[in-house]
């Protein structure tokens, strides 16, 4: 376990690395946007590792719902947790990028609103699993996961299907990108996705260990004499 562990490691360090070389030194700026638009090698790799993240956390809350296993719900909050702080990323770089290409830093656009909801949708998750004090609580939050994982693909095709203040899609949208640019963008997409599984895999094993260990205490107070309680 430990020897995956360190090669990811090792991994993610020697891609982040490099990804940060290149959007800084290697990548051309961009013509109309100017060096503002560099944001766009950390907010779009953000945004695909927090979708790989939740769709980690629906398959989880699904196998947990099926089968009650407790390490499938252990592994739906590490990827829900982990995937809410990328999602944060998102909403700030974007904001970052829009003020001085858009001249403000919101619009109620529909992407911008989706992702939004998208978050606050995994908050509440979040706000669910820490305060909830019922048994019923890992069903309830497999579920809120299942409806929250809806609005993943909404955030995806918004701009698709219709009429957005966000920019389309350079690949597959009709548009355009330096190779240079498409070069240093697929590293830092390997970057951050290494880096996701990175965090979630160690916020996971934390988390077994945490059971374990409270699974633990609670065994060892049933079976104390009833003096020493």
């Amino acid at each position: 376990m430990k020897r995956p562990f360190t090669i990811l490691a090792v991994l993610t360090a020697a891609l982040l690395s490099w990804g940060l070389y290149g959007a800084l030194v290697t990548a051309p700026t961009e013509q109309t946007m100017g060096d503002v638009q560099r944001i766009f090698y950390y907010h779009v790799p953000s945004a695909w590792t927090a979708f790989c993240l939740f769709f980690v956390n629906l398959v989880a809350s699904i196998a947990y719902l099926a089968r009650r296993n407790p390490k499938a719900d252990a592994l739906a909050l590490a990827s829900a947790e982990v995937g809410v702080v990328f999602c944060t990323i998102v909403l700030v770089t974007g904001p970052i990028w829009a003020r001085p290409v858009w001249g403000i830093w919101w619009t109620w656009d529909l992407r911008l609103t989706l992702t939004l909801v998208l978050w606050l949708i995994y908050v509440s998750y979040l706000i669910l699993r820490r305060f909830s004090s019922s048994g019923q609580t890992p069903v309830m939050a497999a579920v809120l996961a299942v409806l929250g994982a809806l609005d993943v693909p909404l955030v995806y095709f918004s701009i698709w299907f219709f009429r957005t203040q966000h920019p389309q899609p350079v690949m597959g949208g009709g548009g355009s990108i330096d190779p240079r640019m498409l070069h240093v963008f697929f590293i830092n997409l390997a970057a951050f996705s290494c880096f996701g599984a990175l965090v979630c895999w160690s916020r996971y094993r934390l988390e077994v260990v945490r059971r374990e260990v409270e699974e633990a205490q609670a065994l060892e107070s049933l079976l104390a004499p009833r003096g020493s309680r």
